[in-house]
């Protein structure tokens, strides 16, 4: 009978992990509870190869367990070692371990064999392997003398290192007499076995302490040899020094280090071969010389290399192949391959075996009568032959068994009794090892054991495999059966998964898998059971993982990671960077959910890992921290490829701070013209290091650089080397070249001048050229320096001239300017307009017609024509004052033009005057004109006083502006009831004289609503509106309550003045929204419909300031809101509508200004005034 126990466990979480760690230990061990009889097994041995420090007492380990307890004894080198004959030597008590002790005397090398320990009871023997003692040994260099070596530069190279032979072998390394270690390269490489390879040498490899060391790490001593002094010389220096040493040094190479195909230094040959162990590390070596360098690649023949175990040293000249096997036999090829051709060496590798298990040998347990099989297989490269031993001795020789029978690799068992108990052990060997096992069998009859605790609490997370052990021994093999809960059936494997061991695999645990279970082990000799108990809890979850950042250097940033888990687990949240702890630096701070980093630098960025652990599971999210910042500003600036008027501008790029560069900026400083200020030269790509500059001559240049990226522009770079350019005459000439007169008899010819940059030269001038345009006249020429001015005197008044500014300086002149128009100066037009004509289209517009007068008249450029007009008198008023001149300019060669904005029923005078450059010409004959009647203004004011019981007495202000002769005064008036219904309208008239009116018979007690209006012979003005009360009879007074007194009546009143207060306000703002032209009123008083009028303190344009200003016209409004006049209503457009001095009209005459400017006081008559209208009548007209 087989018995497979499962060891003890001790954790109680499941997973996949510790599953498959059980399933190893389940088949690699096997327990008998240690309170039975059973033969001994090694537990502890030292290793077959057992390599000692001299310097400290040998132990050499050996350590068994066995019922009873096993006795121990020793062979060396094939006989007994009796230990009791050496004091030096001691075993530990209660175990077979040996303690040598040559710290106090002898030697190590006096006890150099092979041991082997055997651990007896009354049940059999085990046997250790063969443990070879060997001290290790860490001998010095041989003395030798090193030669100076002198080589000419491109030859190859080989120091040979040639280390001493030590136990185990030494590490080497090649360092300097400061203990640096030599650079290697593609060039320069360090073999395998020691020695250092030039595959080339250049001069910087000249030097006097090349030293190879050898490290002994048992011994922890390094050897040294000594150093060897190699200077690399030219072919000059080489002859020389071959005259002056040849007695004393060692020259390589007789030919001079031309350029030359590879060739290899190892291995030699183009074929070799390599012989290696299965499980160990394929290493194989090409090293090649050459000029150029070579470069080494790998192939294997019929077939590729393994992807995951193949590894590449030494700049690529060592394959390395870990983990080989037999199927890594085969041709490797290494290619050596320079610009000068190639070179193939093929290595055959045969990969050998040392015996290794295919199935070793189990320690069985069977009851008496029962039948069992060891079996012992192994495999290797040559096949290993198998050898039998019982008890340590060969099983040809020990004592017969009448139930053994071997066959080959196996033993059979049948109808075992109790003197069948015993150890055997199995020895696999071929030439390049041995393996040695140890198998008891232990004839046993014992009832099942359940060797699990009891009780045992598993806590499982959801959907993860539950495994619930349950560990037993008995003998014959006892049968598992598993249970859930009390009453339950056995359960089956069509869910679960009973392993032979005993435990009970639930695959996926899920939350009605919580329970208690029961496994019982039954046997013919008896039955046992034990009761475990499963929790499942919800798994850990990260619900919000931190996110990938980007900040700049010097900023915060915060990773958040909110975790969620089951409420009975308590977990920890460790945050990671890269995969290590966090700095120790305060910038770092964890709460909760958040790690936050203040004053980020470059070393923060890496991956931040936020790992939630519990008792069960755990759970990680990362994410990436990049730092970046603006660029670090380029170095090492260098002109090349200076021309006259070129360079190369070269630099190397600083550390672009994570953040790609994509450009850079080149600026320029002129030390000699404009020291201190930096100017923009150029841009090129982020990927270039160079730019060819395009110079001036005659500029002392210093050049930086700077880099700019996605976060920003670098810091400039330091300056480069000054260039100064040589001088040239100038490449252009002076701009902005015009000739205007100040006076009638120059011309005044200026340009913009050239800076010091744009001279190209020492002496820069200008030679200044004209001549009239209209005549035969020769070019007048003057040279000029320091000016941007010349002054021609006695030219004729107004004559068009051509002027040429060239530049030159002490090398030359620019090149031929091109000639430009000017015009000498002007003087006043001589001629006044002719034949002026008025047309009084309506109440506020008029249109003047003119004759132009002759060009040659002007004298000067003609600008226009410009009229003033001003009101003279009233037909209604007599009383004189002084008005204002009011001026509209026409531009252009125009011949009439409107007045617009005039006052109605007013007497106007008007001339014109034509305009040039230099000032106005003389003023035409005054023209008067009338403007008929208007629609009247608005009355001023309206109040109510004196009101009675049924009375009401109304007095008024007549309007401010008439624009007429009144003829009456319209009042209406309506009663409105207590919900603010209006009542019938009533109409009445009142004579234009009176200024105070008394309604009677009204109704006590009633709100009545005014409105009041002037009318002249044309229409009716702009209304006023009032409310008023006729006052309470005081018997119905004394009856009612009174409401003032009232809280509601208080906070209805202050939400009504609230209400008002707030509309007032957007009242204000509304008349207010049109600059300069609030007249509402004033427009409204007027009933022309054609024109706004004007307002008679400034002569500006009127504008609506409210809503309505969008409105279609009312019947009796003006002008439409956007101050056109229909074509329908005049026959002149507004492309004849003149400009004050401050104004302007556009191309077609539209008006875009304001009538004002230039004033003069004259006398005239009336005295009317525009007026605002007052907050008391805009509340007051508020229903």
């Amino acid at each position: 009978m087989q018995l497979k126990i499962m060891p003890k466990k001790k954790h109680f979480s499941a997973g996949r992990v510790p599953l498959i760690l059980f399933l190893c230990q389940m088949i690699s061990a096997l327990d008998v509870p240690l309170d039975l009889v059973q033969p001994p097994t090694i537990t502890q041995q030292s290793p077959k190869d057992y390599i000692i420090d001299p310097r400290e007492n040998i132990v050499i380990q050996c350590e068994a367990k066995g019922k009873p307890p096993p006795s121990f004894s020793w062979t060396r080198n094939g006989t007994h070692f009796d230990i009791d004959k050496d004091p030096l030597v001691t075993m530990k008590p209660g175990s077979g371990t040996l303690v040598i002790n040559i710290m106090s005397e002898g030697k190590a090398e006096t006890y150099e064999g092979v041991y082997q320990c055997t651990a007896r009871n009354e049940r059999g023997a085990a046997i250790s392997n063969n443990i070879v003692v060997r001290p290790s040994r860490s001998p010095l260099w041989t003395k030798e003398r090193l030669e100076s070596i002198i080589l000419h530069n491109g030859q190859s190279l080989v120091l040979p290192c040639r280390p001493p032979i030590g136990l185990p072998p030494a590490i080497i390394f090649w360092m300097d007499n400061s203990f640096q270690r030599l650079p290697q390269s593609e060039r320069v490489s360090q073999g395998l076995n020691g020695d250092l390879y030039f595959s080339n040498v250049l001069p910087e490899d000249t030097r006097e302490d090349y030293i190879c060391y050898a490290r002994f790490n048992h011994t922890q001593t390094i050897q040294q040899k000594q150093p060897i002094s190699l200077k690399v010389i030219s072919v000059d220096e080489l002859n020389d020094t071959i005259a002056a040493n040849l007695s004393d040094t060692e020259f390589y190479g007789a030919k001079p280090g031309k350029e030359r195909p590879p060739t290899f230094l190892t291995p030699q040959g183009t074929e070799s071969r390599k012989e290696e162990l299965r499980g160990n590390v394929l290493s194989l070596e090409c090293i090649a010389e050459g000029l150029p360098t070579p470069i080494i690649y790998w192939i294997k023949e019929d077939g590729t290399l393994p992807v995951n175990r193949t590894f590449y040293q030494n700049f690529k000249k060592t394959l390395q192949i870990t983990q080989v096997s037999e199927a890594d036999s085969g041709n490797y090829q290494c290619i050596a391959k320079n610009t000068l051709g190639a070179v193939h060496h093929t290595i055959s590798v045969t990969v050998k075996a040392a015996p290794y298990w295919i199935s070793a040998p189990q320690n069985l347990v069977l009851s008496p009568g029962e039948n069992g099989t060891l079996i012992c297989r192994a495999n290797g490269n040559p096949k290993p032959r198998i050898g039998w031993l019982t008890n340590g001795v060969p099983v040809e020789i020990a004592p017969d068994d009448p139930s053994r029978k071997i066959d080959g690799d196996t033993i059979i068992f049948s109808n075992v009794q109790e003197r069948s108990s015993a150890v055997y052990q199995c020895n696999a060997s071929n030439e390049y090892g041995y393996l040695l096992a140890n198998a008891f069998v232990n004839v046993l009859a014992e009832p099942p054991r359940i060797l699990t605790s009891a009780n045992i609490l598993y806590q499982v997370i959801a959907n993860r495999p539950a495994l619930l052990d349950c560990a037993f021994f008995g003998s014959p093999l006892p049968t598992i059966e598993w249970f859930k809960g009390t009453k339950g059936s056995a359960l089956h494997e069509d869910i679960y998964v009973l392993h032979d061991n005993g435990t009970l695999e639930i695959p996926v645990a899920q939350k009605d898998s919580t329970g208690t279970y029961t496994c019982v082990a039954r046997n013919k000799l008896g039955m046992a059971k034990n009761e475990v108990h499963l929790e499942i809890k919800d798994p850990t979850r990260i619900i919000k993982q931190p996110e990938y950042a980007v900040v700049q250097r010097g900023s915060k940033v915060s990773f958040e990671c909110k975790v969620k888990h089951d409420d009975t687990l308590i977990p920890t949240i460790m945050w990671l960077k890269d995969n290590g702890e966090l700095p120790n630096d305060e910038r770092f701070s964890v709460d909760k959910d958040h790690l936050v980093v203040t004053d980020v630098s470059d070393d923060d960025g890496g991956m931040y890992t936020c790992a939630a652990n519990t008792t069960l599971d755990s759970v990680s999210a990362s994410a990436v921290l990049r730092v970046v910042d603006v660029p670090n500003p380029p170095f090492d600036l260098e002109l090349t490829n200076q021309l006259d008027k070129g360079v190369q501008l070269s630099w190397t790029p600083g550390d672009d701070n994570n953040s790609p560069i994509t450009k850079f900026i080149i600026e320029y400083e002129d030390a000699m013209h404009e020291a201190g200020i930096w100017h923009h030269q150029t841009e090129v790509s982020g990927t270039q290091t160079t730019a060819q500059l395009t110079l001036s001559p005659y500029v002392n240049y210093s050049f930086r650089v700077m880099a700019e990226n996605s976060i920003g522009r670098s810091v400039p770079s330091e300056a480069s080397e000054q260039y100064l350019t040589k001088a040239a005459e100038p490449d252009q000439n002076p701009t902005a070249v015009e000739g205007l007169g100040t006076e009638p008899d120059n011309l005044v010819i200026t340009w913009k001048p050239l800076n010091g940059f744009e001279s190209n030269g020492p002496g820069l001038q200008y030679k200044v050229s004209w001549r009239q345009k209209d005549g035969d006249d020769e070019w007048t020429s003057v040279v000029v320096a320091n000016v941007s001015k010349y002054i021609v005197s006695g030219t004729p008044t107004f004559v068009p001239y051509l002027i040429k500014v060239q530049a030159l300086n002490d090398v030359g002149f620019a090149p031929e300017p091109a000639a430009v128009m000017g015009h000498s100066g002007e003087d006043l037009p001589m001629v006044a307009p002719g034949n002026v004509r008025v047309n009084v289209v309506n109440s506020t517009l008029a249109e003047v017609h003119w004759d132009p007068v002759p060009l040659k008249s002007v004298r000067g450029h003609l600008q226009g024509y410009r009229i003033y007009y001003w009101k003279a008198q009233s037909s209604s008023k007599r009383n004189r004052r002084h008005i204002e001149k009011k001026i509209l300019t026409f531009q252009g060669n125009k011949t009439h033009g409107m007045l617009p904005g005039l006052q109605p029923y007013s007497h106007y005078v008007l001339n014109v005057r034509v305009v040039n450059g230099k000032g106005e010409g003389p003023a035409s004959t005054d023209r008067g004109f009338h403007t008929p009647e208007g629609v009247p203004s608005a009355p001023s004011s309206l109040k109510i006083v004196n009101p009675t019981l049924d009375s009401l007495t109304l007095e008024w202000d007549p309007p401010s502006h008439p624009n007429g002769v009144l003829t009456e005064y319209t009042l209406r008036y309506q009663p409105i009831n207590s919900t603010h219904e209006l009542g019938p309208l009533v109409d009445l008239k009142i004579p234009a004289n009176k200024t105070r009116w008394t309604l009677n018979h009204l109704n006590f007690s009633t709100r009545y609503k005014f409105y009041f209006y002037a009318q002249t012979s044309v229409g009716s003005g702009s209304q006023i509106t009032e409310e008023a009360i006729t006052t309470v009879d005081e018997a119905m007074a004394s009856r009612q309550v009174d409401i003032a007194t009232q809280g509601w009546f208080i906070g209805l009143m202050c939400a009504v003045a609230l209400l008002i207060l707030i509309l007032l306000i957007v009242c204000f703002i509304r008349r207010n929204k049109g600059g300069k032209y609030p007249v509402k009123e004033k427009e409204d008083a007027h009933a022309d419909p054609e024109i706004q009028p004007m307002k008679e303190d400034d002569g500006t344009f009127g504008e609506y300031s409210d809503a309505e200003d969008h409105k279609p016209l009312k019947k009796g409004s003006r002008t439409p809101s956007d101050r056109t006049v229909k074509k329908e209503d005049s026959d002149d457009s507004l492309v004849d509508y003149g400009e004050g001095v401050n104004g302007q009209f556009n191309e077609d005459g539209s008006f875009i200004g304001q009538y004002s400017g230039k004033k003069e006081k004259e006398p005239a008559e009336g005295n009317e005034s525009s007026e605002a209208p007052s907050p008391v009548n805009a509340m007051n007209s508020f229903v």
